[in-house]
């Protein structure tokens, strides 16, 4: 594959089928079932647990109108997306190899899978903004970041979204301009992919600024509580809870490098310098990283978010109490009434 004619001559575009099978760089059965399995996991507990934390959110009038949750929701949303349309792309690609009719159908889909972990990262430093403002202007918070606010950032965000990553559908690609082509990417201009690897690093960076901030004020925060025990009241609690999400959300980050840093780097390294058919199978494997993301975020929000978690339990006890109706009894009344009657006073106290 390496003698293919597409990396002879890089801004030569020649016929569809042909030059995309360069990048079907999976050659024994062992790499592509492995890549098959991996995808097959990965998605289908994407697609069950972005459903529910979409779910958890919207079904509860106090989460869904904070706007907090709102970003969370567009984070779950865009990993959804990213799970359902990379999953089918990437296996119908590298394990069934399977071709595109045209060159514009497969950017297509390439533009929707850059678009929802493209608005994935985005919401992702939202969240951290959001997070930043209510540390650093806890008074003012509720005026500065209102639902109608929240609503009009991310459809901006998405707009914008959409319109970088279906911009080699609309001509900014190596075919239309016949300038050098991705060596990791079919029909992709290397200045394009260097324009988009910029961005996913300016706003890597721009969340990491954000979340140090947050770090700071938040150690500051349990610093002050520590010398003033006494005052702990409402407020206090309240502080707490921020910090708590805040811890949240640098747990999240802090998985999107690590699972991201690898393709990035590859990304870079191969529009300097020509990269062999192994490199070009260790990317694969490591774009399936961004998809074990997208599958992590999930359970870190059910373990870290106590209103999450008690909605969930909620839900989970009126399921219980469903299913043992038919066996209903003065015992199991009693046990369904304290259920209830925990996961209340549980609410109470996060609140």
């Amino acid at each position: 594959m390496d003698n293919c004619e597409m990396y002879e001559n890089a801004s030569k575009c020649i016929a569809s089928s042909k030059s995309m099978k360069c990048f079907m760089v999976l050659s024994t059965q062992v790499q592509k079932i492995s890549i098959a399995t991996l995808c097959g996991l990965f998605g289908t507990l994407c697609i069950f647990e972005n459903c529910l934390v979409l779910y958890l959110i919207f079904s509860s009038s106090g989460t869904r109108r904070k706007p907090s949750y709102i970003f969370i929701s567009s984070l779950a949303l865009a990993d959804l997306l990213a799970s359902i349309i990379f999953v089918g792309s990437f296996v119908n690609f590298h394990v069934f190899n399977e071709t595109d009719s045209s060159k514009e159908l497969f950017l297509l889909k390439l533009g929707g899978v850059n678009t929802s972990f493209t608005a994935s990262l985005s919401s992702l430093l939202l969240t951290a903004l959001d997070r930043y403002i209510s540390i650093s202007r806890p008074s003012k918070y509720k005026l500065l970041v209102t639902r109608k606010r929240a609503w009009t950032a991310l459809g901006v965000l998405w707009l914008i979204c959409v319109a970088n990553a279906f911009l080699p559908l609309m001509g900014w690609n190596c075919c239309t301009l016949h300038s050098a082509c991705s060596e990791l990417f079919p029909f992709v201009d290397n200045n394009y992919l260097s324009t988009w690897i910029c961005l996913v690093l300016i706003l890597l960076g721009c969340i990491v600024c954000a979340y140090a901030h947050v770090l700071w004020r938040a150690h500051q925060h349990v610093a002050s509580m520590d010398k003033h025990q006494v005052h702990v009241g409402k407020q206090n609690a309240r502080m707490r809870m921020d910090i708590m999400l805040a811890k949240t959300l640098v747990m999240v980050l802090t998985v999107l490098v690590l699972c991201w840093l690898p393709a990035l780097i590859l990304m870079i390294y191969s529009i300097f310098v020509r990269l062999n058919n192994h490199l070009r199978k260790v990317f694969a494997f490591c774009s399936t990283l961004c998809l074990f993301n997208s599958m992590v975020n999930p359970i870190i929000y059910a373990l870290r978010s106590k209103e999450l978690y008690s909605s969930l339990r909620m839900r989970l006890s009126r399921c219980r109490r469903q299913l043992r109706t038919s066996n209903d009894s003065p015992e199991a009344e009693s046990a369904h009434r304290s259920s209830m009657i925990e996961t209340v006073c549980e609410d109470i106290h996060v609140m």
